[in-house]
């Protein structure tokens, strides 16, 4: 299979808490779940080979995202790195780049994906993000200010993350062997001392955690902004 080619990974297995404990992903945003949403700009692409989401349920048999024959099902884990992982060893194609997005992102950009394909082809992992546009404090346990880091180093991170296979391979054995699950996937590929560049996405790759990012994303749809 070309190196070019690549997998997608999907974690859909989060408990919406601060949702109220809806599935995010089949929240309906202009008729469609926010996982078709999600997942659209990734299967509009002739290179994408695969596709696994990671689910704590059974899918819903009728959602569109699920009518592609590349989208298969995997069983979630008790994080993102367990359902990340499951997903992976679900994995049935050889493909040599391994593309991570959150199911809960609906407004992928076709360009910033592409972007990070092209790092990734050349063995460089990619993270989409934006640059910290509000001042940034890390705090002690009673929130007391220790420290307030300069800005212009700090960005958001968000997803697509995508990566050469062989490194997101390493990056996955190594948090199973132990420490700290990672809260994303470049955090685990960082650990093994592999380049992970930051690609400049938007504020409109949201994700989808309280009620009112709903909201925001219809605005979205309806305003023309997508």
């Amino acid at each position: 299979m070309p190196p070019a080619s690549f997998a997608l990974l999907v974690p859909a297995a989060g408990l919406g808490t601060r949702m109220g404990g809806v599935r995010k992903p089949f929240l309906k945003l202009a008729g469609r779940s926010v996982l078709d949403h999600a997942l659209s700009a990734f299967l509009a692409r002739s290179d994408l080979v695969e596709v696994v989401v990671a689910l704590g349920s059974r899918p819903d048999p009728h959602d569109a995202a699920f009518r592609d024959p590349r989208v298969a099902v995997a069983p979630g884990g008790t994080n993102r790195f367990e359902s990340v992982a499951n997903a992976f060893d679900q994995l049935k194609s050889e493909a040599g780049i391994i593309a991570v997005h959150d199911a809960a992102r609906p407004f992928p950009s076709p360009g910033v994906i592409d972007a990070c394909l092209r790092l990734a082809a050349r063995g460089i992992g990619a993270v989409a993000g934006i640059p910290a546009v509000d001042t940034v404090k890390r705090t002690s346990g009673p929130r007391v200010i220790v420290d307030t880091p300069v800005r212009d180093t700090l960005w958001y991170a968000q997803t697509p993350q995508i990566f050469p296979r062989g490194v997101f391979a390493r990056a996955v054995a190594g948090c199973r062997a132990g420490g700290q699950p990672p809260t994303d996937d470049s955090s685990m590929v960082e650990r093994v001392g592999a380049e992970v560049r930051m690609v400049r996405a938007a504020a409109t790759n949201l994700k989808i955690t309280c009620p009112e990012d709903l909201a925001v994303a219809e605005a979205l749809i309806a305003g023309g902004y997508i």
